[in-house]
C-alpha cells in the first residue's frame, strides 16, 4: 500500500443528482448493497478511519452517492442502500433514480473499474440483492461479492453460507467472493488487492 496514502482520503461530495458526479479521470470502485449491510463500515475499515463514512443509526437515511477520494488515485463510491422497508415510496423512487443514474447517466461509467456487491453472509442474498446481482450481470460491469459480518458465523455455518453464495444462480461462476468483517478486519487486505488490480494502482 506504500504508493497509496490512505491518510490522504476524504469525502469529496455527497451527490444527490447525477449532474453532481465528479468528472475526475480516476478509477471508480462502487459499493452496492442493502441498507445496514455494512457499506460505511467497509469504507472506514479500508481507509483505516473510525468515522470518515458515517455509520447511520437509522439505516437507509441517506439518499446520496458518496464519493470518497483516495489519494487522488481512485474513488470509493458508496451507493445508497436499498431494501429499507420503512422508506416512503417517493424516497424509494429517488433511490432508484439515483442508483440507476450512477450506472446510466454517469459520464465516467467507463471509469467504473469494479462494483463491490455487499451481501450479509448470515442472511444470504435477499430478493433486492438478487435484483442487483442480475442488474450487474446484465450490464457486464466487473463485480465481486463481499460477504459482510463474517465474524457472526461459526466455522460450519460460515463454510455453508460461502458455498451457497458460490452456487447462487445470480452469481456467475468465477466471481470473487470475499468474507469480510469490519469487527476484526478480516478480508481487508484481500479487498484492497481486488481494488488495486481493478483500478490499476
Amino acid at each position: 500500500m506504500a504508493d497509496i496514502n490512505l491518510q490522504n482520503a476524504n469525502l469529496l461530495i455527497s451527490a444527490g443528482d447525477p449532474k453532481q458526479f465528479p468528472a475526475t479521470p480516476v478509477a471508480q470502485i462502487a459499493l452496492s448493497g442493502r441498507s445496514n449491510v455494512g457499506k460505511s463500515s467497509l469504507v472506514n475499515t479500508l481507509l483505516g478511519r473510525k468515522a470518515l463514512a458515517r455509520v447511520s443509526s437509522a439505516p437507509g437515511k441517506t439518499i446520496t452517492v458518496n464519493f470518497y477520494d483516495v489519494d487522488k488515485k481512485l474513488f470509493l463510491v458508496d451507493l445508497p442502500g436499498y431494501g429499507f422497508a420503512k422508506r416512503p415510496p417517493q424516497e424509494k423512487a429517488k433511490w432508484s433514480a439515483l442508483t440507476d443514474g450512477y450506472f446510466t447517466k454517469n459520464r465516467n461509467i467507463d471509469r467504473v473499474a469494479l462494483v463491490l456487491q455487499l451481501v450479509d453472509l448470515k442472511v444470504g442474498p435477499t430478493k433486492d440483492d438478487e435484483m442487483m446481482l442480475q442488474y450487474l450481470a446484465a450490464t457486464d460491469l466487473p463485480f465481486a461479492v463481499i460477504a459482510t459480518k463474517a465474524d457472526k458465523l461459526n466455522k460450519t455455518n460460515r463454510a455453508a453460507a460461502l458455498q451457497a453464495l458460490a452456487e447462487h444462480p445470480d452469481i456467475p461462476e468465477g466471481t470473487p467472493i470475499l468474507p469480510f468483517s469490519a469487527l476484526n478486519g478480516e478480508g481487508k487486505e484481500e479487498v484492497w488487492r481486488l481494488i488495486r488490480r481493478a483500478a490499476g494502482v
